[in-house]
Order: C-alpha cells, then sequence, then structure tokens
C-alpha cells in the first residue's frame, strides 16, 4: 500500500526517465500557446446524454494532442430549461468567449491582438447549409467576432472511421492485408449523408477513398431526400453488387436515428453505425482549430547539437 506521503517500504518507485541528450533526444511536446481562442464545438440536433458523451469525448481527444487546449461546447438546439452546465447553449458559450477577450492582458495578448474570439467548429461531417446558417446566426446574435470553420469532410480518416464502423456491424473486412473473410462482408455500399446535394458530392469524395481501402463500390446519397438511399441502391444491384451496407457518413448528433433506419430498410440493407467519438474525428475537430490559427500540433524535430 502507498500513504500519503509516497509507496510504502519495500515497494519500487517511480523515477522520472532523464531527458535523452543528443540528435536522438525526444522532441518538448507541443502545448496550446498562451491566450490563444479557445475552440468552440457547435453541435447540432437535440442534445442528449448521447450527444454530450460524443461531444465531451471528441474534445479530450483533441485536448489530449493539444495539451492546454481550451476547447468548450455549445449545443445549437440546447432546450431553454435545460441546465446549462449539461447543455450550454452555442450562443451563450459565443457570449462568454467575447466578454472574455477584453481580459486577456500581457505579451500573450498582443500576440493575438487580431485573433477571433473563438473559432467555431461545426460538428458535421460534411456541408449543411442549413446548419451552418444557424451557427452563424448564434455568432452574430452573440456578439463574438469568432471564426467559423469548414465542416470536417472530406478526409481519409473519415473514410478509416467508416471502415471500422462497418466492419464492427461485420459488414466490412476489418484489414484486408490479413485475408481472412466475414460472411456478410457487403459488395456495395451507399453512403447516407444529409445537407442537400452539396453535401452528397462531399461524401462522394471520402466515398472514394472508402472504395479504396474496401475494393467495392460505393455511393453516396441524401437521407432527407426522399427515396435517394433507395435509388442508390438498386444502382449499386444494376451494377452486380448483391450484399449492399448503409454507412451513414454522420457523426450522430445531426440526425434523428430513426431516419437511418428507415433508409436503411427501405433500401432492404444492413446498416453500420454513425461515426460518433472516432478518435479521427477529435483529431479533425483540432487539425480546423489549428490550421485556422496557423498552430502547428506537431512537435519541431529534434536537432543534432552544433559541433
Amino acid at each position: 500500500m502507498s500513504s500519503p506521503t509516497g509507496p510504502a517500504s519495500g515497494l519500487p518507485v517511480r523515477m522520472p526517465r532523464p531527458r535523452q541528450p543528443g540528435r536522438h533526444r525526444r522532441p518538448e511536446p507541443v502545448t496550446a500557446p498562451a491566450g490563444a481562442p479557445p475552440l468552440v464545438l457547435a453541435v447540432p440536433g437535440t442534445p442528449d446524454t448521447t450527444t454530450r458523451r460524443i461531444a465531451e469525448e471528441s474534445l479530450s481527444i483533441a485536448r489530449s494532442e493539444l495539451p492546454g487546449l481550451d476547447a468548450r461546447v455549445g449545443y445549437l438546439d440546447a432546450p431553454a430549461d435545460a441546465d446549462e452546465r449539461d447543455f450550454p447553449a452555442l450562443d451563450a458559450v459565443l457570449s462568454r468567449t467575447a466578454a472574455e477577450r477584453t481580459a486577456r492582458v500581457g505579451d500573450a495578448a498582443e500576440t493575438w491582438a487580431q485573433a477571433p474570439d473563438a473559432v467555431v467548429v461545426p460538428l458535421l461531417a460534411g456541408p449543411d447549409s442549413s446548419v451552418v446558417r444557424r451557427i452563424r446566426q448564434s455568432m452574430m446574435s452573440s456578439g463574438s467576432a469568432g471564426e467559423l470553420t469548414d465542416a470536417l469532410g472530406p478526409h481519409p480518416l473519415l473514410a478509416e472511421a467508416l471502415h471500422v464502423r462497418l466492419s464492427e456491424a461485420g459488414l466490412a473486412r476489418a484489414d484486408r492485408a490479413r485475408l481472412f473473410t466475414v460472411a456478410t462482408a457487403a459488395d456495395g455500399i451507399v453512403l447516407a449523408t444529409i445537407g442537400g446535394e452539396e453535401a452528397v458530392q462531399t461524401a462522394g469524395i471520402t466515398g472514394m477513398l472508402l472504395s479504396a481501402r474496401l475494393a467495392v463500390p460505393v455511393l453516396a446519397a441524401a437521407l432527407d431526400e426522399e427515396g435517394a438511399v433507395a435509388r442508390a441502391a438498386d444502382q449499386l444491384r444494376g451494377s452486380g453488387s448483391r450484399n449492399l451496407a448503409l454507412a451513414p457518413c454522420l457523426i450522430g448528433p445531426e440526425v434523428d436515428g430513426a431516419l437511418t433506419e428507415m433508409a436503411a430498410k427501405e433500401a432492404g440493407c444492413a446498416a453500420a453505425e454513425p461515426l460518433g467519438a472516432y478518435p479521427a474525428i477529435g483529431r479533425l475537430i483540432l487539425a480546423k482549430y489549428a490550421d485556422t490559427l496557423g498552430i502547428s500540433t506537431q512537435p519541431a524535430p529534434a536537432t543534432a547539437p552544433a559541433r
């Protein structure tokens, strides 16, 4: 057992490992710059405990990649009677970031004098003009001079996440290199999204990356367009696919899960789970923030000492 002052006598004591000198020294970890604007994750959809878990886990991943990151959550559709500690409204979070800007002092404030009050990252796998419009309205009503980033996709990391969700549902091989088969593996994928034609085109890019990973055809279709998923399924069957799967190119909070289930039933195929808090989501959120501010999240390479 351990005492308040350390391990009990006779137990080994873990000592900090000394830093390795010279060219093989590990690079210093990158931390968030002092005084940098906060990252505000704008979460669409009606909030619930599942939505909160996805948002918090995603930001936890972002913080682990960039220690010291000031990351917050704002819900676009927070109920008026919701506890602000559980589901803070986006406009209220942005109002606080605007007020806090005036409190920044010292050299850090000088460094970030021209920076936005906050960097707002929408929790969207692809573009959705109606959601983006509402986020902008919240930014305007809050008085925040924040900067809104694009959606997280398209990106190879989203294709990776889709592959994992399909494999978890038994609808795809987890690893082609291992050459084992899955009896229920799909030979055609309908990639479901929401947000209109722009979202379908964007999902189509991620779909091409997914198709390259799985070596099966992938077609993107809009969940919010009646019959679009069923038409995509018919097109895949017409080209020879027989065992189809629906892969939601969605994080989760932005759509009612019943809509995905209904679309899969109409298309006559099984469905994977939405992306949720897959680790790639947190990394993409951080990448949008870092790119906006010009922050590097990679440690500088160690250099050999001058001789």
